[in-house]
């Protein structure tokens, strides 16, 4: 699957979000080694702290499903922003731990605007299960 592929995906699901409070629609779409594509938008909360971002979201349904680190191809993720849309700490995190560091995490915005790394460069300088 190509990166525009994946993107599309993205942003049809960044349509399902729920963000009454924000307006902030977030879509990811995952890509897996065997072509199976994971989708995930935001869900707010009035109280803040119990949103879920649409990387978790994708994530964490692949994961229910038994798909694990070496299962997972790509991502992109997408909001309508000026530049690329950039994961919040806690979903960088979350991508560090449950990919590995050649995933490739493809982040872009409406207009097209886009950049591909990988892992490290999500979150450098990160903590992980080396550090417990």
């Amino acid at each position: 699957m190509k990166h525009e592929e994946l993107i599309k995906k993205a942003i049809e699901v960044r349509d399902n979000a729920y963000a009454p409070y924000s307006n902030f629609q977030v879509g990811c779409a995952i890509l897996l080694k065997d072509g199976q594509v994971y989708t995930g938008a935001n869900v707010e909360n009035a109280s803040y702290g119990l949103s879920n971002c649409a990387e978790r979201s994708a994530f964490f349904a692949a994961y229910s499903d038994g798909y694990r680190q070496d299962d997972v191809k790509a991502l992109a993720i997408v909001a309508d922003t000026e530049s690329f849309c950039s994961p919040c700490g806690a979903c960088r995190q979350v991508i560090h731990e449950l990919v590995n560091e050649d995933t490739e995490i493809i982040l872009t915005n409406l207009n097209g605007i886009t950049k591909v790394l990988n892992r490290d460069e999500v979150l450098p300088f990160s903590f992980g299960r080396n550090d417990l």
